[in-house]
């Protein structure tokens, strides 16, 4: 006898249904998307967690008749399309006929259901994928089902299920990215009697008020660009609202939510410098495209989708990102809570509280900087000069139109570091060398890369193994700013002129620093890696420190040339130029009226 064998009906089913059904929240998943292609205004999801549990999903859609409901467990029977080839157009959430068919073969379901033309309803009930009965009965308009006892017959997956809370949280994220997605339904979910989430039909904003709370609807900025046949609009996040992860970024193709790395990366690109690496924005993008152009057919879950023009679609989000928050005031501004306790109304700039007020969530916070403790302070004479380095390459800036910055008065400098100036609304605070960084980066970024002066003495450095192997495939992307380095010796290289934008270099522990901070990050990935890299390494570099005592003139020259740069929010790796405090959360901490 051969070994090899077809399997029966119900171990094909089992094991196709755990493609699709992978725990309670791709029942609930499937099940929304079946009400939303109903053509649903009303979406009520009630669930209850335990060793059965229960997921129940109500609409108020077009609903099924009674043929229609003894078909639709039946596995590929499905409403949406006829052949192969209305895939390519389906704009509709599901087309395999497999949603259902899956969650009747691993649970006990039932199913509800009227259309407005019946006068009496439907009721189906299966069992382990078979029908037990059907029965007329009195219901509303539109369709219910009912999932108990998931995964009761493949005890090995439901073994592997979670924590309830933690299925519980994935349940909240779905019907989170649906109702974001389709706004224009509205949106219930309930946990053991007790109303979790209410999302009404309304516009994507006021959604976005309802899940994510006010606060964080008020940091939104529009998104809205239109190219041919694409269209993308949504809403992302300022600078200042950042998460340590994903979780809150949702992407829609044609009102399909996705998963997508290369958007991803186009979004996290449109921010370019404002945002540090490992942080986030929140985002809700709608893309639409022409539905020749995806391939919705590529995973069983439908949650990833293939795009036949990914590169552009990607420059299209990034592009919509940077046109989103250009012109728009980008400054951090300080809030102070209402309703403090008596504690925490003594202000007192200590380390009593952990909590930034610029950050409510502490993920949102960028990475400190590690600053050693010293007490060298860096002469009149050093910081004049590196004034004076940006400020001559600087006058050939043209001011950004189009920014809402305010006037400000310097008024003073906090231990070397901060710069105080009076706005007319309020009081901003300047981290020198964050701004001083911003301005060099953007002089960097705009001189002509290959603009580079002798040395008169040539810099030699010693390099490990590891360093000379990066180094060789580094000097390519250095010469073209302005270096010119050749080896010399067998663990030595020579650099024989810098970029023009160093200045006089009268510190060769510079240049050391810059090529040390090139390499110590590792293989370069592009060139567009590189020359960030790069660039970011000179502007540190070049820039005033912290400890750098500046005159009041000093002070008002560094804050010009911040203010003509085009992004003057953030230091290029994302931390805050500077905050402020307006005049209410000034009186709010001395509790004037």
């Amino acid at each position: 006898m051969g070994k090899i064998h077809l399997l029966d009906d119900a171990s094909i089913n089992k094991i196709a249904a755990g493609e699709v059904i992978e725990r309670p929240a791709s029942v609930v998943k499937e099940l929304v998307e079946n009400s939303i292609d109903a053509g649903t205004d009303t979406i009520r999801i009630e669930v209850m967690m335990g060793q059965k549990g229960s997921i129940r999903i109500t609409d108020n859609g077009c609903g099924m008749s009674k043929d229609d409901a003894a078909l639709s467990y039946v596995k590929h029977a499905t409403s949406k399309i006829k052949n192969i080839e209305d895939i390519e157009t389906v704009r509709t959430m599901g087309f395999r006929g497999e949603a259902l068919s899956s969650i009747c073969a691993i649970a006990n379901v039932e199913i509800i259901t009227k259309t407005k033309e019946e006068l009496a309803g439907t009721k189906v009930i299966i069992k382990g994928g078979k029908l037990i009965s059907i029965d007329q009965i009195g219901v509303p308009d539109g369709t219910s089902v009912v999932v108990d006892d998931l995964f009761y017959n493949t005890p090995v997956r439901k073994k592997y299920l979670k924590s309830d809370g933690i299925e519980l949280a994935q349940i909240i994220d779905v019907v989170t990215r649906m109702a974001l997605g389709h706004n224009g339904i509205s949106f219930s979910l309930f946990n053991n009697g007790k109303e979790l989430m209410r999302s009404p039909a309304a516009e994507l904003l006021d959604t976005i008020i309802h899940i994510y709370g006010q606060d964080i609807a008020r940091a939104m900025l529009p998104v809205n660009l239109v190219a041919g046949t694409i269209r993308i609009t949504g809403y992302i996040s300022k600078p200042e609202l950042l998460r340590s992860n994903l979780l809150f970024q949702s992407f829609f193709i044609n009102d399909r939510s996705i998963n997508s790395r290369a958007i991803g990366f186009a979004l996290r690109d449109g921010y370019g410098t404002l945002i540090p690496k490992g942080r986030f924005p929140i985002s809700v993008l709608k893309i639409y495209v022409d539905t020749k152009e995806v391939d919705v057919n590529v995973h069983p879950t439908k949650n990833q989708v293939r795009l036949s023009h990914e590169r552009d679609i990607c420059d299209m989000v990034t592009r919509s990102v940077r046109d989103a928050l250009t012109g728009k005031n980008l400054i951090p501004e300080i809030k102070i809570p209402s309703k403090q306790s008596q504690q925490t109304q003594q202000f007192q700039l200590t380390q009593q509280s952990q909590k930034s007020f610029l950050y409510d969530d502490p993920a949102s916070c960028p990475p400190m900087v590690k600053e050693t403790a010293t007490d060298f302070r860096p002469s009149t004479k050093d910081t004049q000069r590196r004034l004076r380095r940006s400020e001559r390459f600087g006058e050939e800036m043209e001011k950004p139109t189009g920014i809402e910055i305010p006037q400000v008065r310097v008024i003073g400098q906090v231990d070397s570091v901060y710069i105080l100036a009076e706005t007319g609304d309020g009081l901003m605070i300047i981290d020198q060398h964050a701004a001083h960084e911003r301005v060099f980066f953007e002089l960097v970024r705009a001189s002509k890369r290959d603009d580079s002066q002798e040395l008169i003495i040539p810099i030699n450095i010693e390099l490990d193994q590891r360093e000379k192997a990066l180094m060789k495939e580094t000097i390519p992307y250095l010469e073209e700013f302005g270096f010119r380095i050749s080896e010399f010796g067998q663990d030595t290289f020579a650099i024989t002129a810098v970029p023009v934008v160093l200045g006089k270099l009268e510190d060769p522990l510079m240049v050391h620093d810059i090529i040390s901070d090139i390499l110590s990050q590792g293989k370069i990935k592009d060139e567009t890696g590189i020359f960030e890299r790069v660039t970011k390494s000179i502007a540190c570099r070049s820039a005033l420190k912290a400890g750098a005592v500046c005159s009041t003139s000093q002070m008002e020259s560094l804050v010009k040339q911040l203010l003509r740069t085009e992004n003057p929010y953030t230091c290029p790796h994302g931390r805050p130029t500077m905050i402020s405090f307006n005049r209410q959360e000034l009186d709010k901490l001395f509790k004037r009226n």
